[in-house]
């Protein structure tokens, strides 16, 4: 007996219906892989995903979070050097020229105020005391013919050409002796108890701030010429910013500001600080101006040393943005993603990998803009997401 399944395949019109049927399946099946590879191209990383056990993830001490409301600032970089005021910092040297006596004195020794730094000998120093001695000696007597011419003259006994003449006299002698008495004073010598029986042919030479030395050039044995540089002296307790600022940032600046900033051999340590005077006038040539800062914590001023070069950035604004730590956010040849959660279960977690708009940046966040499929209920890992994408 012939079964039916025979018959059909005997009919010419059941072949011409299978090969229809073949032509239609051969057409609808090069039409959907066409359109998967094309979505697969045009969203990569959309059924890429990633699972991890409760165990790896609890080990590895991965942690979930969400999108937070963070603070982006507005930064103004500037460039300078830590300095101190005028004030503190002096250069030594000596109104009187002189041999170099005694000087015991090394960089970075802590000296007072008031201190004999060094001592310089001339025999010439004791010519300016005999000076000012013997013009003493003149004005007393002076003084006293000065005073007779004229009580003389009040009663017509002396002429008026001597009473001129002592009062003369009196005068100059007097100017002398105050001219070196100014220069005692300058030797560190005191005037109103200088005698003959103290005249020296030493000089010494103090201290007029606190600080530390941080140049010694003179050595004993040495001439000191007036003017000469012979130690220099640096008082660390207020220690500030010297900074340079672009001119098309100086609108964005105001006093007042804070700021951040690191040293150039310690770039891990950020200090704080606040912008306390900014320059009226801009450098032609580099089209900068100067801004002063003030240390916000002054105690952190025992680490700093005038002369070390610094680079700061000024935060000249404020706004509140979505944003994810940047631990979260893994750059893959300069496109950002998340491992978003898909599922989580008793025994593991599935994610999604993501691709994100990035904004601004500050030291611990990354902006996340609008666009990239995330609101703030969606979970992410935040600890642990680069080595995951990575591998």
């Amino acid at each position: 007996m012939k079964t039916t399944k025979n018959r059909f395949e005997k009919s010419p019109a059941f072949g011409c219906w299978v090969l229809a049927a073949g032509l239609a399946l051969n057409a609808c099946g090069s039409e959907t892989p066409s359109e998967s590879v094309t979505e697969m191209v045009e969203n990569p990383s959309s059924s890429e995903t990633i699972e991890i056990t409760r165990t790896q993830f609890e080990s590895s001490g991965m942690t979930l979070g969400t999108l937070e409301k963070v603070d982006f600032q507005e930064v103004v970089k500037a460039k300078g050097t830590i300095d101190v005021p005028p004030e503190n910092r002096a250069e030594l040297s000596s109104y009187f020229g002189g041999t170099v006596k005694e000087i015991s004195l090394l960089p970075g020794e802590r000296v007072k105020k008031g201190q004999v730094l060094f001592v310089l000998e001339n025999p010439d120093y004791i010519q300016i005391q005999q000076d000012f001695l013997e013009a003493k000696a003149q004005l007393v007597y002076l003084e006293s013919d000065y005073e007779r011419q004229k009580n003389l003259l009040q009663d017509s006994i002396s002429s008026e050409k001597k009473f001129l003449k002592a009062a003369s006299d009196y005068e100059v002698t007097k100017a002398r002796w105050a001219s070196l008495g100014r220069k005692l004073v300058l030797m560190g010598i005191d005037p109103g108890t200088f005698s003959s029986e103290n005249i020296r042919t030493t000089l010494p030479v103090r201290s007029p701030i606190s600080g530390y030395v941080t140049e010694v050039v003179v050595s004993q044995g040495a001439y000191l010429t007036p003017s000469q540089l012979a130690v220099s002296i640096v008082n660390t307790d207020h220690i500030h910013l010297e900074m340079n600022v672009f001119e098309k940032d100086l609108a964005k600046i105001s006093v007042g500001q804070p700021m951040r900033f690191r040293v150039q051999d310690d770039s891990d340590w950020e200090y704080e600080a606040a912008v306390y005077l900014i320059n009226r006038t801009v450098d032609p040539e580099n089209r900068t101006a100067g801004m002063h800062g003030h240390l916000l914590d002054e105690t952190m001023a025992q680490k700093l040393r005038p002369g070390m070069y610094v680079e700061a950035e000024v935060y000249t604004s404020s706004e509140e943005r979505w944003a994810l730590p940047k631990d979260a956010v893994v750059d893959i040849e300069g496109r950002y993603y998340v491992l978003l959660l898909q599922q989580k279960t008793d025994t593991g977690y599935r994610f999604v990998k993501q691709e994100v708009k990035t904004g601004l940046s500050n030291t611990g966040y990354l902006e996340i803009l609008s666009g990239s499929g995330l609101d703030e209920s969606n979970e992410i890992l935040f600890s642990g997401a680069f080595g995951l994408i990575k591998e």
